[in-house]
């Protein structure tokens, strides 16, 4: 039970990537040119943090709570095909926002509805990426891959809220319904075919087969350590606006260049550092970058200094998106190819949970504890479990070791031996 991938010549194959990468970029772009003005016309509107609070979790849960479908569709169907038809759902789906601008639920509505849309393109975007690329190619387009997204959330704020200034709020959700149907375009420009094996689906929709094969025993270390180190580190999303003002002693603009540090610096990461690390170093390395991640936001409060929280961001944003693409290409590498759809939407449900925990845990923090302590913690705790977890594997002797593909897709009970 496999899949298989008919695949033309290299430079064809270069052509895709170039043009996955680009799809990627806009449409992230295209996500935070849409939620920066909505966010703002619900705040204005409303003035209620939980409102605004429902319209990125309404975004984002669907990541959480249809990852078995999404990825089902993923590995069931022909993946091009697949991104081509919903990418052109999602642009009629975005294009409704301006029809709704009346009614906050309706916003938020249609928010879970471009979310649902979400969760199937990026098990298909993360499933087409190994059948464009192989071995040290694949890692290398999974840098530009996470670098194009980071680009494309610090150039999509800036245009949406231009879009918006200029044209209104409607012209740019309209032009994040239009970035939908480049994606589309892309899509059915790609020469890559992804088809799935007769026989891998028969079961229908399962959370179990997503989670089984990413659990399996070569990524269970890595992936438990990732996951809980996003969900320690993201509370800092709560306490970074408090801590640019109060603790730094800045302003919105100290917090604005806080967060373009850090992402800048995950686009770096991203294409620059996770190329130079060997295949036999990967995990140890996703280890210690975790760590130096944890590092880059424990360090700004030790010294309240603006331009070392600055540099410092960047330091541990290059260690976050090379981190992301390591972990990206050892998914790829360690799940066989009929599993990769469901594979990426159980690690975004587990990515996104994680998240969404995370933010309401941040803000108990903070009203308890303070901004500074907040990002203390956040810092410190998964910097001290990626330390110790990569001692202890140095110490076994196997921090180097490559993860070995899984036989079959699903963990399978041990063989007896055949009888002389």
């Amino acid at each position: 039970m496999r899949a298989s991938s008919l695949i033309g010549p290299l430079e064809s194959r270069s052509s895709d990537g170039g043009r996955l990468v680009a799809a990627v970029g806009l449409s992230a772009a295209g996500d935070t040119l849409a939620l920066i003005p909505l966010a703002a016309l619900i705040s204005e509107r409303t003035g209620s943090g939980a409102l605004v609070g429902a319209l990125f979790g309404a975004l984002w849960a669907p990541m959480v709570f249809l990852s078995p479908p999404a990825g089902w569709l993923a590995d069931r169907f022909e993946t091009t095909r697949l991104l081509l038809g919903v990418s052109l759902i999602q642009a009629a789906v975005a294009a409704s926002f301006v029809l709704v601008l009346d009614s906050v639920m309706g916003i938020i509505l249609v928010a879970a509805l471009v979310g649902s849309g979400h969760a199937i393109a990026q098990a298909a975007e993360f499933s087409l990426a190994p059948s464009i690329a192989t071995g040290d190619r694949l890692k290398r387009l999974n840098g530009r891959i996470e670098a194009a997204r980071y680009v494309g959330m610090i150039a999509g704020p800036a245009a949406g809220g231009a879009l918006a200034a200029t044209g209104g709020t409607e012209v740019a959700l309209l032009g994040n319904a239009a970035t939908f149907l480049f994606v589309a375009a892309v899509a059915r420009s790609l020469r890559v075919r992804r088809r799935p094996g007769k026989h891998d689906h028969a079961s229908g929709p399962s959370a179990r087969e997503g989670f089984a094969v990413l659990f399996a025993p070569s990524l269970r270390l890595i992936i438990s350590v990732a996951t809980l180190s996003l969900f320690l580190m993201t509370a800092v999303w709560t306490a970074e606006p408090f801590f640019a003002r109060d603790v730094l002693g800045g302003n919105d603009v100290t917090y604005g260049l806080l967060m373009s540090s850090w992402t800048l610096g995950m686009a770096i990461g991203a294409i620059g550092l996770a190329n130079r690390i060997p295949a036999r170093a990967m995990v140890g390395a996703a280890l210690a970058l975790i760590a130096l991640q944890g590092a880059g936001l424990l360090a700004p409060t030790i010294w309240l200094s603006i331009p070392f929280a600055l540099s410092i961001y960047v330091i541990g944003g290059v260690a976050h998106g090379a981190k992301n693409t390591l972990i990206r290409t050892l998914i790829h590498e360690g799940v066989p190819a009929a599993f990769h759809g469901r594979a990426a939407a159980a690690y975004n449900a587990l990515r996104n949970g994680a998240e969404l925990l995370a933010l309401g845990t941040g803000g108990i923090m903070v009203s308890d504890l303070g901004a500074r302590t907040t990002m203390s913690i956040s810092g410190a705790l998964p910097m001290t479990v990626a330390l110790a977890v990569a001692a202890g594997l140095w110490l076994r002797g196997s921090a180097t070791s490559r993860p070995a593909r899984l036989r079959g897709g699903l963990p399978q009970r041990k063989a007896r031996p055949t009888p002389p």
